[in-house]
């Protein structure tokens, strides 16, 4: 990546932090608690409008059935566990009552450091409980496909669960379950999920979420 190329990525970091501290703090105004999807392009709903990515489905469902909370989308697309570890703190300073992290797709895409991504992941949720010990987590899994080898396709897929199991946090084995290899459910890259995918990983993801409510 040249110089111009991380500049374009570190503004528009900002920028969308920015974004989403305004959006975080509008609806706190209104006494409900926040929920921060924290994730990449799958968070961010890539090639989609972004109030029907999964994050948006949920914010649907939590108004409709009179929930005292509100969703926001902090997804952001290429972002590595990396990235979200030099952003997390502009999302901790609206204290969310709730946060799913999605993030590690994009390094497993890369065939970056599995001891990395272990680390980073490890590091924001020790970042969520610093800046508010009640924050609730929900930490999502996810799967590659074996284009650099079954070894590291498995420890990547075994990654997550262990640092669920490690620091203690709520665990959706696989984001894009029943997703995830559909090209009904994808859009033509075969990685993203298309409007009806994300119904389902909506659905994945409020049978996770329903308990902490």
């Amino acid at each position: 990546m040249n110089f111009k190329q991380e500049m374009f990525r570190t503004l528009t970091s900002v920028l969308v932090s920015i974004t989403l501290i305004s959006s975080i703090l509008t609806k706190t105004q209104n006494e409900k608690q926040t929920i921060v999807f924290f994730g990449d392009s799958i968070t961010a709903g890539y090639g989609i409008a972004t109030e029907n990515a999964f994050p948006g489905l949920i914010d649907e469902k939590l108004q409709s059935e009179g929930l005292n909370y509100t969703a926001v989308n902090a997804g952001l697309s290429g972002e590595t566990s990396m990235g979200g570890l030099n952003r997390i703190d502009w999302v901790l300073r609206s204290k969310p009552a709730i946060l799913m992290l999605e993030l590690g797709g994009n390094d497993g895409l890369r065939g970056l450091s599995l001891e990395e991504t272990e680390k980073n992941l490890k590091a924001i949720i020790d970042k969520v409980r610093a800046a508010n010990a009640d924050t609730k987590i929900i930490l999502a899994g996810m799967q590659i496909p074996p284009n650099l080898g079954q070894d590291y396709t498995t420890q990547f897929k075994n990654l997550f669960p262990k640092v669920a199991k490690d620091k203690g946090v709520a665990f959706i084995p696989f984001l894009l379950e029943n997703v995830g290899g559909d090209k009904s459910l994808n859009l033509s890259d075969g990685i993203h999920p298309n409007e009806e995918g994300h119904k389902i990983v909506a659905e994945t993801v409020w049978e996770a979420l329903k308990p902490l409510l």
